[in-house]
């Protein structure tokens, strides 16, 4: 049996042992970028002492905002990165 239960050995079919390698390199990579967005973010706009239950819009602002740039800087280290790989 594969490794999603297609039968053969899994070089054989779709599923090649590189291929969840890669996989879960890019889960990881994923992981780790949320991971530090969420706890830059949170330092930066909620504060500490939590006085209600849901965010107020300031902190709200704050985030979209945060999030929005973490995205931001992600997809240009991304561009610049594959531009170096492709020279």
């Amino acid at each position: 049996m594969s490794f999603l239960g297609r039968g053969g050995s899994p070089n054989t079919g779709g599923v090649s042992m590189e291929k969840i390698e890669m996989a879960i390199t890019e889960l990881d990579t994923v992981t780790d970028f949320f991971n530090r967005m969420v706890q830059s973010c949170h330092a930066k706009c909620i504060s500490s002492r939590y006085a209600d239950a849901d965010l107020n819009k300031g902190e709200s602002v704050c985030i979209d905002r945060c999030v929005s740039k973490f995205n931001e800087v992600q997809k240009k280290v991304g561009e610049k990165l594959q531009a170096r790989g492709q020279a």
